[in-house]
């Protein structure tokens, strides 16, 4: 797993909990490396679960709930770093169902090496979106909040159930509802 995502998250936790407590938890979390990570590197995802249970028990917030608030964190950072990707998408639909042919594909540009989810999407009329996450990672929760900060980007209200899969349990899928009128543009 990229590096960059696990820089976000400890600055993330530092602005949320305190850059004192952050030292404390990783410390804490027993991190094959000490917890010291740069952007560029790679490492495994254990490492990640390993430090939002140890915010988790830090803050009393469920694992889920960490999770989410990450999800939304990054879609800030994607859309800072990454603007290209989201200037000809006019609903968090189309950004959504751009992720694994759009971005995935220049991310594999850059990163030959990143191991990314796979992404399947269906659409169910103009208001309902199907999306399918399909990765040995641990983080649909992760991925509902990216969702949810999609939606409010593009100034759209919708429902998100996440629905798991006993049978393939590296697959999750989630079904988006928009719900209200848009409230921009």
């Amino acid at each position: 797993m990229k590096g960059v995502i696990f820089v976000e998250l400890i600055k993330m936790a530092e602005q949320t909990f305190g850059e004192d407590a952050v030292d404390t938890v990783l410390e804490k979390a027993e991190l094959e490396n000490g917890g010291a990570f740069t952007t560029v590197g790679n490492y495994p995802c254990s490492e990640l679960v390993k430090i939002v249970l140890a915010f988790s028990d830090h803050s009393g917030l469920s694992p889920d709930a960490l999770q989410r608030a990450f999800g939304n964190w990054m879609m800030g950072v994607f859309l800072e770093n990454y603007p290209e990707f989201f200037v000809d998408k006019t609903s968090a639909f189309a950004m959504l169902e751009a992720v694994d042919q759009e971005v995935h594909f220049e991310v594999k540009k850059l990163y030959p090496e990143a191991e990314l989810p796979r992404f399947d999407t269906r659409r169910h009329g103009d208001n309902r979106l199907e999306m399918i996450y399909s990765s040995p990672r641990p983080l649909d929760a992760f991925c509902e909040g990216l969702i949810e900060a999609c939606l409010a980007h593009f100034g759209e209200e919708g429902s998100i159930r996440r629905v798991a899969h006993p049978d393939t349990p590296t697959s999750t899928t989630f079904d988006i509802t928009l719900t209200g009128e848009r409230q921009n543009g």
